[in-house]
């Protein structure tokens, strides 16, 4: 081969080279946030609501004993944003966040709060898109398989499912769970202390409990021992349920 055949290759390897898109840096994909471990642990969220921040206060303090570690306060609740700081100061380990958000405003005013999830009663993509990466969980409500593919193609590691037990309870829950084996759904609204197991054999990763621990009455009463009995059955409950 002569020199100029060797010099007519390499600049034929050089252009080649330089033609090639550069290689992006590997980047290791984000750890999923902190709150997510917590959620599938507990298996339980218990979703609390009241007519006054003292109230909200004085029941958080009541499920936490019965052995809730992983509480939302309805963004609707008067001083939601106190209730969420004293609770995360209290309560260093366990796990707080803030549910019907609806809009990106409330969203940042729970994060600053101290919040370590949101949720909603649908999706709000806003909220979802401000929060990939972040180490704050966001939770959006779906319902239909379109629901479900549109929130996990935003970027969504877990979706609720909501309202379930108006469609069909555990029997939807089921087919629903069927198409996405691998998306962690939390089932929510109207579930009872006594219908945990079976949403979890029909495929929740965890279920929001709002009456079945937070009970009208009892929180009208202001029975804060009744609260804690409520979430010491539920959080047995959902211990008992085979992984």
């Amino acid at each position: 081969v002569t020199r100029s055949g060797n010099q007519d290759a390499r600049r034929r390897r050089s252009t080649a080279a330089s033609s090639r898109l550069p290689e992006s840096p590997r980047r290791d994909p984000p750890r999923p946030p902190k709150a997510l471990a917590a959620i599938l642990r507990s298996r339980v969220i218990a979703c609390l609501r009241a007519q006054d921040g003292e109230t909200a206060m004085q029941a958080a303090h009541a499920a936490v004993r019965g052995g809730v570690s992983v509480l939302e306060i309805v963004m609707s609740t008067p001083g939601v944003l106190e209730v969420v700081e004293d609770l995360r100061k209290s309560y260093p380990s366990l796990t707080f966040g803030v549910g019907t958000v609806l809009n990106a405003d409330d969203a940042r005013k729970a994060i600053r709060a101290g919040a370590q999830f949101l949720m909603s009663p649908g999706t709000v993509m806003e909220i979802l898109h401000d929060l990939d990466g972040s180490e704050v969980l966001y939770i959006p409500g779906v319902l239909t398989p379109t629901e479900v593919i549109s929130a996990c193609n935003a970027g969504a590691k877990v979706v609720k499912v909501y309202p379930v037990s108006a469609i069909g309870g555990e029997m939807y829950m089921s087919a629903l769970k069927k198409p996405f084996p691998l998306v962690p759904m939390v089932a929510s609204q109207g579930i009872t202390i006594g219908s945990i197991k079976s949403y979890m054999e029909a495929g929740a990763s965890a279920v929001v409990l709002s009456d079945a621990i937070f009970d009208k009455e009892l929180m009208r009463e202001r029975d804060f021992i009744g609260i804690s009995a409520l979430a010491n059955q539920a959080t047995l409950q959902a211990s008992q349920c085979g992984r």
